[in-house]
């Protein structure tokens, strides 16, 4: 019943996920039906392509907003706002009348599932437990591959309602209740983090938070003891809060280093060119409007599928590291194959070769949602620590969407210049990214995030140490009977040695690499 719990909590977080994957979709099928190119007077392509970047440029500033008021508000506070937002930003789009109306309505809801995507992976790492937390952080990134595949299919299903306003209305309509439903459920049932109660001082709340989140921890004495573990580790990180983005490279200089790269160099393997662009690649292949849409909600699909098994079987057995190595590995055979497909096919009649050309985008994505997707939402995440982990984590995802907005705005350019070369910059760009990982991504599976310092060389703070004015006092291990563990704490902290600590690097001397 543990398991069922936490999965329960990371389905409903994934809502927040899901509006991200749902909303970045729907334009794809939104902007290609004629019912809408007609009703907004033929927009020029210049005001076509604004219609993703706008939402691209507004999730920047979402994602950085984290950086700012997320650890102010708190994970459930923050995520409540967010959803207020989305559903307005939903609805103006929905009600849409210009295309003025409609990119403000993008660039609204852009600044909420911005904002999101940067928060959830977070939330669920932070209340997962060590071994599950692959399966529980990583369907942060299942809920993107679902709204993904939701909104093809909805945008294909739409194409056979009459020609008008239904064909793109109703899709965008569907966006607007989630928000609300999140809303909801945050208010009522969702647990808060217990590491970010622990940061805001607090300590009450955060136990009661612990005990319930924890449930896989069925004696005292383990939640106890897992508890003291991870207040000590936070008390000893908040002793030392940073107060400047200079004191976080000098700090935390790698694990910052690591968090930004991870989500910055994922832009540039190429997901989202493909990912926006997948229309205009089918019909440079000759293929019909109709079917265009069918290919894109089978695109959808695949990356769903893919995304649900890895995360089930592999993420917390395998690794993170070796899954991202792995990914990159492949992501590279797949492009070069995909750009020789289309080279030899694009303008032939071999329908057969189009068919390989078709496949590419396929094994592309599949691979990418396999290894790559849900991983590195995952990783960006848990390995930095409590005190940086809004603030880095928000100005990854601002990295992730600006690089975002400059490869996707050069696509309809770059296909239209150098066709298929395109591919050959992001095999580069992938080549690089597997070389920074290889070096400098250490493995954190079934780690607790405070033990994943460790991997980095920071310092690990135990139980019974005092240095610096850590400590663990008696409540912190009272969990679920406060009299009765207080008074078996006490018996054995007299019999307790001297505090010892495990170091490889003092965290002052570790900075960026």
């Amino acid at each position: 019943m543990a398991g069922w719990y936490s999965l329960g909590i990371a389905l409903f977080a994934a809502i927040g996920t899901l509006l991200f994957g749902f909303d970045t979709g729907i334009a794809t099928t939104t902007i290609a039906h004629e019912s809408w190119i007609d009703y907004m007077n033929h927009p020029s392509n210049g005001l076509t392509g604004a219609v993703v970047a706008v939402y691209i440029a507004g999730e920047a500033v979402g994602a950085l907003s984290q950086t700012f008021i997320g650890d102010k508000l708190g994970r459930i506070r923050f995520m409540q706002l967010l959803c207020a937002v989305v559903t307005v930003g939903t609805a103006i789009q929905t009600a849409s009348v210009n295309i003025g109306m409609f990119l403000a309505g993008r660039a609204i809801a852009g600044v909420a599932v911005g904002g999101m995507v940067a928060t959830v992976p977070i939330y669920l790492t932070e209340i997962s437990a060590p071994d599950r937390r692959g399966l529980i952080g990583g369907i942060s990134g299942c809920g993107i591959a679902f709204g993904t595949m939701l909104s093809n299919w909805v945008g294909f299903a739409c194409s056979y309602a009459p020609y008008g306003q239904t064909q793109w209305r109703l899709p965008l309509a569907i966006q607007i209740p989630w928000g609300l439903v999140m809303f909801a459920g945050l208010a009522t049932f969702m647990p808060d983090s217990p590491r970010q109660l622990l940061r805001n001082g607090k300590a009450d709340a955060a136990r009661r938070e612990f005990a319930r989140v924890r449930r896989d921890l069925t004696s005292r004495d383990e939640v106890a003891a897992e508890f003291a573990l991870m207040r000590a580790q936070i008390e000893f990180e908040l002793a030392r809060e940073v107060r400047s983005y200079r004191e976080v490279f000098t700090l935390f200089g790698r694990r910052a280093f690591v968090s930004i790269v991870v989500q910055t160099m994922t832009s540039l393997t190429g997901i989202n060119v493909i990912q926006y662009y997948q229309t205009t690649l089918y019909k440079s292949l000759g293929i019909g409007p109709e079917t265009i849409l069918a290919l894109a909600g089978v695109y959808g699909t695949v990356a769903f599928v893919a995304n649900v098994v890895t995360t089930r079987f592999l993420t917390d057995q395998w690794g993170r590291r070796n899954m991202i190595l792995a990914g990159c590995v492949g992501l590279v055979l797949i492009m070069i194959y995909s750009a020789v497909m289309q080279r030899e096919f694009q303008y032939s009649d071999n329908r057969v070769g189009k068919g390989f050309a078709v496949l590419g985008i396929y094994l592309y994505v599949a691979w990418y949602y396999a290894m790559i997707n849900s991983t590195t939402w995952l990783y960006g995440a848990e390995v930095l620590p409590i005190a940086l982990r809004s603030k880095v984590m928000g100005l990854a995802a601002a990295g992730h969407f600006i690089v975002n907005v400059a490869v996707t705005e050069a696509g309809p350019s770059a296909f239209a210049n150098i066709g298929e070369n395109y591919y050959y910059v992001f095999v580069g760009c992938t080549v690089v990214f597997f070389l920074l990982a290889y070096f400098f991504f250490p493995e954190t599976r079934r780690k607790t995030l405070e033990e994943v310092a460790r991997a980095f060389g920071d310092k690990v703070v135990l139980v019974d140490e005092r240095e610096g004015g850590v400590g663990t006092d008696q409540a912190a291990l009272d969990i679920r009977d406060d009299e009765e563990s207080a008074s078996v704490a006490k018996d054995e902290n007299k019999n307790q040695a001297t505090a010892s600590t495990t170091s490889t690097v003092p965290p002052s001397h570790v900075s960026a690499t």
